[in-house]
């Protein structure tokens, strides 16, 4: 009986530098949502005086989406990386989109808010897990 033995080829990962920019980015991203819910909250607690710092903040959510969108193209196509985490990134980048539309509809926004933090979570847990660091 013969015994196979799995050699780990040199090069056969994800480049480096190319996957810690992304897991950078998505920590950035996670971030950024949280400061923008949190802004949020305090806005409706506060009647209102915070909602332009909650508006920004969801700029800067969106600034970050479209570098994560790029990073996570990047990991996947040269980078030969999975490619689920460039479509959850455009993805956030659409819901964040529709959130700007459905600001007034709180029926719509929230649940929007809810699917960007299940969205992040899900990249943010895959950007540092080993399997990210492996090749298709």
């Amino acid at each position: 009986m013969q015994e196979t033995v799995a050699v780990q080829q040199p090069g056969r990962q994800v480049p480096a530098g190319l996957l810690y920019s992304l897991r950078v980015v998505v920590v950035a991203q996670a971030v950024a949502l949280l400061v923008a819910a949190s802004l949020a909250g305090q806005a409706v607690q506060t009647g209102g005086a915070l909602i332009e710092s909650h508006v920004m903040a969801g700029l800067v959510v969106h600034l970050v989406a479209l570098v994560q969108i790029v990073l996570a193209v990047l990991v996947w196509r040269p980078g030969r990386g999975a490619g689920w985490p460039a479509l959850a990134s455009v993805a956030l980048f659409v819901v964040g989109l529709a959130q700007h539309v459905t600001w007034l509809w709180l029926g719509a926004h929230l649940p929007n808010g809810l699917a960007l933090c299940g969205l992040i979570t899900a990249v943010l847990v895959w950007a540092w897990s080993p399997r990210a660091a492996r090749r298709r």
